[in-house]
Formats: C-alpha cells, structure tokens, sequence
C-alpha cells in the first residue's frame, strides 16, 4: 500500500519504534508499504530531519542515508491541484500529494487537515492506518 506520510509520522517513528509512527516505519524499511512524495515533501522531510536538535537522535550520516532511502524508494508526484487555506498552509505539498496519487495521508496532525478543505483525501492517524493494514 502507497501513503503520504506527514513529516511529524516520519520523525516519531524514527526516533521511537515501539510506537505506531515507528510500526508504520518498520513496515516502509520492509517494503510492506511505500510513499507517495514530491519535491516538496522531500525538501520538508530534509529540512526537519537536518535541524539540529535531532542529532541525538542521528548522526548526519544517518540522515542522509534515511533521505536517500525516501528519495529512491518513493513514488514520485506531480501535482496539479492545490489547497489553499488549510490551518498550517506549509501542510498543503502531503495533502496535495495525496491527491495526485489517490492514497491515504498520515499524519499526527488530522486537525491540520479539514474535511472541507481536503478535497476528499483521506486523512489517518497512526493507529487507523495500522487498524486498516491489520484489522482486528
């Protein structure tokens, strides 16, 4: 399955696994699932993982050997329908490419993104998306 992983998803599921950021994150290491990105997305996912107080967490090295991973194993995008007045304007590139692609957006922030301004994407949380890849 194919899915827009939101920045936030990404950066706690690489800094814990046990929790349902990082299952979605053992599951796109195995290949079980994929994401849907565009140059955006990657430049966000660069951006955010490059601050330094995520160093701690891992090296540069580790970094760039994550982003490369994303980069090269990642559908790529092009979008051509664009949201505007979403609560955090710099979350329309997942929306947007969720869109483009027809796949499911998760992300830790559903109120970011409203109904009414998604234009029928489907938007997840952590633990509904593991509950539609495993149901009870």
């Amino acid at each position: 399955m194919t899915i827009v992983l939101d920045t936030n998803v990404l950066v706690s599921g690489l800094i814990q696994s046990e929790n349902p950021p990082g299952q979605i994150i053992d599951r796109l290491r195995s290949g079980e699932i994929s994401l849907a990105v565009d140059d955006r997305v990657l430049f966000e996912y660069a951006n955010v993982l490059g601050r330094p107080y995520f160093r701690r967490y891992f090296s540069e090295f580790e970094k760039d050997i994550i982003l490369e991973f994303i980069g090269t194993d990642s559908l790529r995008i092009l979008c051509t329908k664009r949201i505007k007045q979403l609560p955090d304007p710099d979350d329309a590139c997942f929306a947007e490419v969720s869109i483009a692609a027809g796949v499911p957006l998760v992300t830790g922030n559903v109120k970011h993104f409203p109904d009414t301004q998604c234009l029928g994407v489907k938007i997840l949380t952590p633990a509904q998306f593991l509950d539609l890849l495993d149901p009870a």
